[in-house]
């Protein structure tokens, strides 16, 4: 069963072949993702790494975490699962709500 490894300060120049083979010094790597911003498309300085097995994802955490990278040390552990609310927060939290739906002002 493949493991999801969360891999976090990498420097915003890195590239998914890069992150391949260096966690590929580890075991076999399932795939690599590099997290971006959506506007404009730069790299967020973290992504995940998923490994074909417990085993590897853990010698993977063991050998690169806290190893220096491209002159920043990484964060290496096992991912956590996706919350199922891809907001992560309250839908209805305020905010501007157009001329006929103001909120009422009271000093």
């Amino acid at each position: 069963m493949s493991t999801n490894l969360y891999v976090g300060n990498l420097s915003y120049q890195t590239t998914i072949s890069e992150l391949e083979a260096l966690f590929g010094e580890a075991g076999t790597v399932t795939s690599v993702n590099i997290i971006t911003d959506q506007y404009t498309g730069q790299s967020r300085g973290f992504g995940f790494v998923e490994m074909s097995s417990e085993e590897e994802a853990q010698n993977a955490i063991n050998l690169l975490n806290g190893k220096t990278f491209r002159d920043r040390d990484l964060v290496v552990n096992e991912a956590r699962p996706k919350r199922s609310d891809k907001s992560g927060g309250d839908k209805n939290r305020g905010g501007y709500r157009g001329r006929n739906n103001q909120r009422e002002r009271r000093w």
